[in-house]
């Protein structure tokens, strides 16, 4: 399919239901989850929902945490890089219940805290999250999308630099399955030509 009718797939998907939702939009990040994320806010607000957009990548731990044991260590990329229990206490949680949600957490250049006032969305609300290694973590979202490709095309897009992520998205297929536990899967290998995957 061409990348705006998969985003009128997943608009119609989240519009399918009344009440706030939360949109996890996992993949690696030469995958472009980010583009993805991005591009379902202006249709689901044509439609007359409120969105809020958070980045995973601004719920990172400190560098302390995230490097100690070294830059390009692939089992700490995927276990100790996000604080996932900050971003379902500060974000998706509050946000189901109550649409309050803090926007920001982390400033992983300046390895600081943001200190993000939090903020309240209204009862129709979306939230939509993009990131790395979302999945398997018993975050509380209603609906789930993943992004993949063939191991041969992220190594070619990690590139030489990142090729030590790997065997972290490896150890990710292997130990949470994101293709099985996702909603929706979208094979992205030709961006232009993204497929849904049919279970």
């Amino acid at each position: 399919m061409t990348p705006s009718v998969l985003v009128d797939h997943l608009v119609d998907r989240v519009l399918a239901t009344d009440g706030r939702r939360r949109v996890l939009v996992d993949g690696a990040a030469p995958l472009r989850p980010a583009e993805l994320a991005d591009a379902l806010v202006e249709p689901l607000r044509a439609a007359g929902r409120a969105v809020v957009r958070v980045h995973a990548d601004d719920f990172l731990r400190p560098a302390s945490l995230r490097y100690e044991h070294g830059r390009e260590d692939s089992d700490a990329y995927l276990e100790d890089r996000l604080d996932a229990g900050a971003l379902a206490r500060e974000v998706l949680d509050p946000f189901g219940a109550e649409g309050r949600y803090l926007p920001t957490l982390w400033d992983a250049n300046r390895d600081r805290a943001t200190r993000a006032a939090y903020a309240t969305a209204p009862g129709a609300a979306v939230l939509v999250l993009d990131g790395e290694l979302l999945l398997g973590r018993w975050f509380d979202a209603d609906l789930t999308v993943h992004l993949t490709v063939r191991t041969a095309t992220l190594a070619r897009r990690l590139g030489d630099e990142r090729a030590w992520q790997l065997a972290a998205f490896a150890r990710y297929e292997d130990e949470v399955g994101p293709q099985d536990v996702a909603d929706v899967v979208v094979r992205v290998d030709d961006p232009r030509h993204p497929a849904l995957v049919v279970r």
